[in-house]
């Protein structure tokens, strides 16, 4: 049996930051600050492993870019195709880091189905941090009370995988590369 090549990619990432995590500041801070500092970076690319059943983001452009960046709270939009109602949010929250995904309707208002997500566990790095569903999450969709969120920059900061498992299985993920902005002329 095979491992897809975006798994690998993600096992392979968290091995070297395990590795190389220093016995400085709390992992949980350091991904938060290398978040941060892509402040206005722009990933690019599309779904590597599909969400079961699914297929509203087979063959679509996926965006995200990171934006509002305070020293509590980073917004990432990320984009499905021409979709624009999604919205990772990084905070500083009592505990640790937290993952909440803000889902709007085109004029702005919330979905029903919004501010799910989870605290990153002690065991991430300063370069993969994981998100498991909090009491929130397992309220609103009760199906995705195992639900675990990774979030994954590569060494250079070049590649983002966002990846999510349920009930210990691969789910979705996606994996995007920076896009280097244009000279201006």
């Amino acid at each position: 049996m095979s491992i897809p090549k975006a798994i690998a990619t993600v096992i392979l990432v968290f091995a070297v930051s395990v590795s190389s995590a220093g016995a400085g500041q709390d992992a949980r801070t350091e991904f938060f600050a290398s978040l941060k500092g892509l402040c206005g970076a722009r990933y690019e690319g599309g779904m590597t492993f599909p969400v079961d059943g699914r297929d509203d983001f087979a063959g679509k452009l996926l965006v995200a870019t990171v934006t509002s960046c305070s020293d509590d709270e980073i917004r990432v939009p990320f984009l499905v195709g021409e979709d624009r109602s999604r919205t990772w949010i990084f905070s500083r929250a009592a505990g640790g880091l937290q993952l909440k995904h803000d889902h709007r309707h085109a004029d702005g208002t919330p979905d029903a189905v919004t501010m799910y997500g989870g605290m990153a566990s002690a065991s991430g790095t300063p370069l993969v941090q994981s998100f498991a569903a909090d009491e929130h999450t397992a309220n609103l969709i009760p199906a995705a009370v195992t639900n675990v969120w990774t979030v994954s920059l590569s060494a250079d900061q070049e590649t983002l995988t966002y990846h999510l498992e349920r009930d210990g299985k691969p789910r979705f993920t996606a994996v995007l590369k920076r896009v280097k902005s244009a000279s201006a002329s």
